[in-house]
């Protein structure tokens, strides 16, 4: 899918930033900007700033910027075209269908036509668990403790015992096999004779972010193989890359989010008023999964099922949601199973002890390790110990990982110095692997990027054109393009420099979106959130002066370094001469 420039820039235009941030994050007014928690990273103190002016957003806190449709690829986890739809909807512009690209104009047709059919099918299978024929879909829905509000909540259905229903429903509809045969709901024999998938089984629908129908998941009412049935892959349903109940979380979840194991899990939280937990769509716990989570919180409580295979799940869930950036505590719910089980044996708020008392992931770890030695058999214990040391090298930072060392000392009464010792020749058994390089460069890639004194000159200035285009004449006798040396500024003065040449004025947000990736937009807008207020008076005039001056020493000692025609070593020199009495007059 191609949109040109023009579409671009008028979905743009039409939709607020603040109004658009302001529905995912708490802004309040602060100067000229207005300002709240960044949802990208933790944080206490705000430092996420959103320039209406500009509309443009900045975190000074981890570096994050850019316009409207860099905010929604980064929150919602989509690509640039799906940002441009999703705005268009939002501001009632119909796109144009014609595209250059005719596979994704019939490969959209497609997923819409899936989402209605699935939308459709939703409805069908919900009204028929209220009907006197969906009977014994609603008994056990009601025997699992659901009321009548949680069931229309989550759309919850029956699929009939007589196969065919939805099929016949969805003909008369007028929905071609073609189609249908797409979405997952129908099974085709050796005849090509078609029958309904899901049939005896009550069904979950399975909703996205968008509120779209992608796909669902039946329990058969019986001792029928399997005992939970999923839609298979489509066009629009993806299991590894979806999570039950998503589409009720909105926003930043600051105080973490549940994980659990399946459909009445979540909808037991929800029901007990605990209004952020998902599942993972019958499938192990996937990177996509994570990368979904990540985007929602930085920390997640655990919460699968209490016997061997829920304690294992949980084990393998921990190292992808820390390789995601996500800490993981494990919450445990013995004696009971779930937290379907849970809440029918306990007043709702008990379930606020489990979660202050969950433990740390590392933890869980260890205690799902001793479990396998015997902690009274010196050779067993030993054995232990040496597998917490290798537990303890996933901590990257010196700090973080002398203090477990020093938790474990205190839970296990070994002493600490000891154990350092253990984990230390460990990592040094380990060939190959050199720990300490591995997270300064893991480091490196986490640190935001810090301006120096020349960048933050460079960025000084664009941001002063923006608010000021009609000074770039008398800035031109003094600097220009050439003398922004490093990238991106040199490219962005070049736009700059044009914009206001052709318009008079400085578009920074449009300027945002001509930079492809998400690191370079986060740069440029951060390029343009300097905070400059030029009221005209001595004090500001002298700041701009230096800033020029700065720019124009670096070009030339930039220009001398790299100089290879020894002709033009007397003109810089002169140049050289004349900025250290330079009158600007801005």
């Amino acid at each position: 899918m191609y949109y040109g420039d023009d579409i671009i820039d008028e979905v743009r235009s039409a939709n607020d930033i603040v109004d658009l941030i302001g529905s995912y994050v708490t802004l309040k007014k602060a100067g000229s900007n207005y300002v709240g928690l960044c949802p990208f990273h933790n944080e206490k103190t705000p430092s996420f700033s959103v320039s209406g002016r500009k509309q443009m957003y900045y975190c000074f806190g981890c570096g994050k910027g850019g316009n409207i449709y860099t905010f929604l690829q980064e929150y919602e986890n989509i690509t640039f075209v799906e940002s441009v739809q999703m705005l268009a909807e939002r501001a009632g512009i119909n796109l144009p269908e014609n595209t250059s690209a005719p596979a994704d104009a019939k490969k959209k047709q497609l997923k819409e036509l899936v989402f209605e059919i699935n939308k459709k099918a939703c409805g069908f299978y919900h009204k028929f668990l209220l009907d006197e024929r969906g009977k014994l879909g609603l008994d056990y829905f009601k025997s699992r403790g659901l009321t009548d509000e949680t069931i229309r909540k989550f759309g919850l259905g029956y699929a009939p015992q007589s196969g065919g229903n939805l099929y016949r429903y969805m003909k008369s509809l007028g929905y071609n096999d073609d189609i249908l045969k797409q979405t997952g709901l129908f099974g085709y024999n050796d005849r090509g004779e078609p029958y309904d998938k899901f049939w005896n089984r009550v069904m979950f629908p399975i909703v996205d972010k968008r509120n779209h129908v992608i796909g669902f998941g039946g329990r058969v009412m019986g001792d029928a193989k399997p005992k939970y049935l999923n839609t298979q892959e489509t066009v629009v349903f993806d299991k590894s890359r979806n999570l039950y109940g998503i589409n009720y979380i909105r926003g930043k979840l600051e105080h973490g989010l549940v994980l659990c194991e399946g459909y009445m899990d979540v909808i037991a939280m929800f029901q007990a008023g605990y209004e952020f937990a998902v599942a993972a769509l019958g499938t192990s716990f996937t990177e996509g999964h994570a990368a979904l989570i990540k985007r929602m919180t930085d920390r997640v409580y655990i919460c699968f099922d209490s016997d061997e295979a829920g304690q294992k799940a949980a084990i393998r869930a921990i190292p992808i949601l820390k390789n995601a950036g996500v800490s993981a505590k494990v919450i445990s719910l013995a004696p009971q199973k779930d937290p379907d089980e849970f809440f029918k044996n306990n007043p709702v708020e008990a379930f606020l002890d489990r979660i202050d008392n969950a433990k740390s992931s590392f933890f869980f770890e260890i205690g799902y390790i001793e479990k396998n030695h015997d902690m009274d058999d010196p050779e067993s214990k030993t054995a232990f110990m040496n597998e917490a040391a290798g537990k303890i090298l996933a901590f990257e930072d010196e700090i973080e990982r002398n203090n477990y060392i020093e938790a474990f000392a205190r839970e296990y009464k070994v002493k600490a110095e000891d154990f350092k010792a253990l984990v230390a020749k460990l990592s040094a058994k380990k060939a190959g692997i050199d720990y300490e390089k591995l997270r300064e460069r893991r480091e490196q890639r986490k640190s935001v990027r810090k301006e120096d004194a020349i960048e933050k000159s460079q960025g000084i200035l664009l941001t002063w054109l923006a608010y000021n285009p009609e000074r770039l004449d008398s800035l031109k006798k003094y600097i220009n393009t050439d003398d922004f040396v490093d990238e991106p500024y040199k490219t962005v003065a070049g736009i700059v420099f044009e914009q206001i040449e052709k318009t008079g004025k400085v578009d920074a947000a449009g300027i945002v979106s001509r930079f492809g990736d998400s690191e370079e937009q986060s740069l440029v807008a951060g390029i343009f959130h300097k905070e400059i207020e030029d009221d005209g008076d001595e004090n500001s005039g002298r700041a701009i002066r230096e800033v020029v001056k700065n720019i124009m020493k670096y070009s030339l000692d930039h220009k001398s370094a790299t100089l290879e025609d020894i002709s033009q070593l007397q003109e810089l020199v002169k140049k050289q001469k004349e900025l250290e009495n330079i009158k600007i007059d801005i």
